[in-house]
């Protein structure tokens, strides 16, 4: 008994191909061959003529429809579908078949570059190493690290203007010379006396119950008495802790407000300034004749919510950066737009910049933190942690002496890289219950703390060690 190659049922009719040598039902092949001229089976090219038909035994013909309105028409016209229906089924499972095995070469094609990529990196860190270990062996000034090559645009041709560079130069000359002798100045307390804070004073509730929640805070440089606060609510406060009143209810921004600063110069007038998530960074100053901080300017240049700020080391420059994947530099004198990076792949969710002034670490939502060069807007490094859950970098502190940066790890881990190395030279585990929301060193460099959910906590910075928690207000936001 033969079977059908494309019906699977035995023939009425059979003939066989002599280009594939397979059994079809006559009626089948034929419109088949009809409708395409290639064997349905090799997709060899095949006419009518190169069927050979097949004596079956017994030979039965079905019997011809008398009339189009009888049931043996009706069951004729219902067969016809069926065998439009079996020459589609078969068709569809060519395709089908076919596109199988595109998708199986396409995806180990796929793997396959994957796993060349991955070695060559690996193979380019283990030459940069390498490198930086001869290089340190014969006393050799370690150079700075090859960019890799992206398929993006390169730095802004317009880049800060000559005069801002030249600052940024000096300014980093006098600061990294002063660095390596700067000392904790005289008082400054010790380990142990940081393991015996405490609480000392509370203060009562200086934003709106609703929404309630302070964001962000920043204590002034010159008047340690003094710090600022914004909130849920909006609003941007100035409070004296000697005489526990608020100077300053400063109201303008439309969502919340996410940092604050104080703009410190001697011979200037001190600046208070502000980012929030309505995309605006707001400069207010203190106003002689009234004796109340008024507006000087709105920076509105951002698509995206501002994620960070800081005041260069200058006292002349404003950072800001966003999640419209930018960030920008600022004059505090003529309030004007001196630079604009050009977007990057991710968004910016954190900034910082470092004690010496020319660079600038943000963090992005994909565990990477990218360093650019505040001079040329060129990215000089990129930060990525061990493999692991990816999770948003929202907060970065450089240490007073320029040689590490502390980060999340994780969700609930800090880690402190080594600049020189770009490496993590200590990661801590806070636990699982605990989230990040604020890391920060001190001025010396001796200590570092990480705010969250469950209060602050502060640690050593060489020994690593924990020194105190601070869990009597709860959640901590900023500090």
């Amino acid at each position: 008994m033969f079977f059908c190659a494309i019906s699977g049922e035995p023939p009425v009719e059979p003939v066989v191909s002599v280009k594939s040598k397979k059994v079809y039902e006559r009626r089948l092949i034929v419109k088949y061959i009809a409708e395409n001229g290639t064997d349905p089976v090799t997709g060899d090219a095949l006419e009518e003529s190169d069927l050979v038909a097949i004596d079956a035994s017994p030979r039965n013909a079905p019997p011809r429809p008398p009339s189009h309105s009888s049931i043996p028409a009706l069951l004729h016209a219902l067969q016809n579908e069926w065998d439009a229906l079996v020459l589609e089924m078969h068709a569809l499972r060519q395709q089908y078949n076919s596109t199988r095995q595109e998708l199986s070469y396409a995806l180990y094609s796929q793997d396959a570059a994957t796993r060349v990529v991955a070695r060559l990196l690996r193979e380019r860190d283990a030459a940069r190493d390498a490198l930086a270990s001869v290089q340190a062996s014969m006393g050799i000034a370690p150079s700075a690290a090859p960019e890799d090559v992206e398929m993006t645009d390169g730095a802004p041709e317009d880049g800060l203007p000559a005069a801002v560079i030249a600052a940024i130069d000096d300014t980093h000359q006098a600061l990294s010379g002063a660095r390596k002798k700067r000392k904790p100045p005289q008082g400054y307390p010790s380990p142990a006396e940081v393991k015996a804070f405490s609480p000392k004073h509370t203060v009562p509730s200086l934003h709106s119950a609703s929404p309630a929640g302070i964001t962000s805070l920043a204590v002034s440089r010159l008047a340690p008495s003094q710090f600022l606060t914004g909130g849920n609510d909006k609003i941007v406060q100035l409070y004296d802790r000697d005489t526990d009143k608020v100077l300053a209810s400063l109201k303008g921004h439309t969502k919340k407000v996410n940092h604050v600063t104080f703009r410190e110069q001697e011979g200037c007038p001190t600046l208070l300034v502000s980012a929030s998530a309505d995309k605006t960074c707001k400069i207010w100053s203190l106003d002689s004749a009234s004796g109340e901080y008024i507006p000087k300017s709105t920076i509105r240049n951002h698509k995206g919510e501002l994620t960070g700020l800081v005041v260069h080391p200058t006292s002349t420059l404003l950072a800001l950066s966003s999640l419209d994947k930018t960030y920008s530099i600022h004059d505090l004198n003529t309030f004007s737009q001196v630079f604009r990076s050009v977007p990057s792949d991710e968004a910016f969710t954190a900034l910082s910049i470092h004690p010496d002034g020319t660079l600038l670490a943000l963090g992005t939502p994909t565990s990477t933190i990218q360093i650019y060069d505040v001079r040329t807007g060129a990215i000089a490094a990129s930060l990525t942690p061990a493999e692991g859950v990816p999770f948003t970098v929202q907060t970065l502190s450089f240490s007073e002496n320029g040689y590490h940066l502390l980060s999340p790890n994780a969700l609930s881990s800090v880690a402190i890289w080594d600049l020189r190395k770009q490496k993590v030279a200590q990661s801590l585990s806070l636990g699982d219950d605990f989230k990040i929301n604020k890391v920060l060193y001190d001025t010396s460099a001796q200590f570092f703390g990480v705010a969250g959910n469950l209060g602050t906590r502060l640690y050593a910075h060489k020994t690593w060690e924990e020194l105190v928690r601070l869990e009597e207000g709860g959640e901590v936001a900023d500090f």
